[in-house]
């Protein structure tokens, strides 16, 4: 049996790779991540055109079709890259439609986010508990639908997002309702962190209305929808620290070779090329299991939260660890703000606790396996 990749995925690799190469190096990524909007609006668009954003959504609702495998590998590419966009969140929102969303839903936003049109995001969590049902938020009976009061904090590319998929807690469960930017009530903070091209935000709800049109999936039963899009998220975030992390590998080992010290390149010296190898070994590891999840995604997603969270608990806990080596392996050059060492330690302290940490995870992995067993 071929575990490879096939020669279209391939394709898709390298044409993902040339395009970002081409249009988006570390200095406009620096760029681009100090702008108000945090991305390029004209790389996003080409984008979309190009069927990435929709990779995923049905070719009925203007997508191409495809799995997760694919879509790993352009988010490999979009990480190695350190490529801002609200590419993670949209694909979120559309899996959150096209799992639950009624016809009239898909039909409205779908294919408006797979043009790239309309940015989606996930609004779960209200603290730093990654638990996707543990959600506080209460929806008061209003009518036929809810209404809305409390807050959503960490949600990914808040301040660029024109609709948001918002989960709150009925008396029968949690729920999932579709929310506008300007509905009534609804504020939308963004906040800094440590990686700027990673954008964050707080959402403040003050009585928003969801009415029955607007709530995705039943009243009450959202719960197997939040553990599905939990693990697509923590998937795809996987899957842009493998590329992270290989972009921050490659980095330092073409500086090994080229820095002479004693005479010698230092990546002759122990000290320097004993901690690639384990970074290289490290990687590989993670990547195997992020393709494996991914690839549970798509034939057994019922099955798949065993196969993510130890992808995502070992990229959690080794991706920080070849971030500071990355710099530190630079020496004094690697601590300063104009070489692109930090921009890779950055991306890895932010991406370690989003969708849950390698203690989070582990957690997960034990409860898992011992149910199956």
């Amino acid at each position: 049996m071929n575990f490879g990749f096939s020669e279209e995925q391939e394709l898709l690799r390298a044409e993902v790779r040339r395009f970002l190469d081409q249009n988006c190096p570390l200095d406009e990524v620096r760029k681009l991540s100090e702008s108000s909007e945090g991305f390029g609006r004209h790389l996003w668009d080409r984008m979309a055109e190009l069927g990435w954003v929709g990779l995923t959504f049905s070719e009925a609702h203007g997508g191409v079709g495809l799995g997760w495998v694919d879509l790993v590998v352009v988010l490999e590419e979009t990480g190695r890259s350190l490529f801002p966009s609200p590419l993670i969140s949209t694909v979120l929102a559309g899996a959150a439609l096209k799992q639950a969303g009624s016809p009239e839903q898909c039909e409205q936003w779908l294919p408006e986010l797979a043009a790239g049109r309309v940015i989606g995001a996930l609004a779960v969590q209200e603290g730093p508990d990654a638990d996707p049902t543990g959600v506080a938020l209460e929806g008061m009976p209003d009518g036929d639908g809810f209404r809305l009061s409390g807050e959503k904090r960490l949600v990914m590319d808040a301040a660029c997002a024109d609709i948001f998929l918002v989960a709150f807690r009925t008396a029968g469960g949690p729920a999932v309702g579709l929310v506008q930017r300007h509905a009534d009530g609804l504020t939308v903070e963004a906040h800094t962190t440590v990686d700027l091209t990673k954008r964050m935000g707080r959402l403040r709800l003050d009585g928003v209305a969801v009415s029955q049109a607007a709530l995705v999936g039943e009243a009450g039963g959202a719960g197997p929808l939040l553990e599905r899009l939990f693990d697509c998220g923590a998937t795809a975030v996987t899957a842009e620290m493998v590329g992270a992390a290989q972009g921050a590998l490659d980095l330092t080992v073409g500086y090994a070779k080229q820095r002479v010290q004693f005479g010698e390149p230092i990546g002759r010296f122990q000290a320097v090329k004993h901690p690639l190898a384990e970074a290289h070994v490290d990687i590989e590891s993670f990547r195997s299991l992020c393709y494996w999840a991914a690839w549970q995604l798509d034939r057994y997603p019922g099955a798949a939260s065993l196969a993510v969270s130890r992808a995502k608990a070992l990229a959690s806990e080794t991706f920080p660890r070849i971030g500071i080596e990355t710099v530190g392996l630079h020496g004094g050059i690697g601590y300063t703000w104009e070489y692109d060492a930090h921009l890779y330690l950055k991306r890895a302290k932010w991406a370690r606790p989003a969708f849950g940490d390698a203690g989070w995870h582990y957690e997960r992995i034990f409860r898992l396996a011992g149910e199956e067993n």
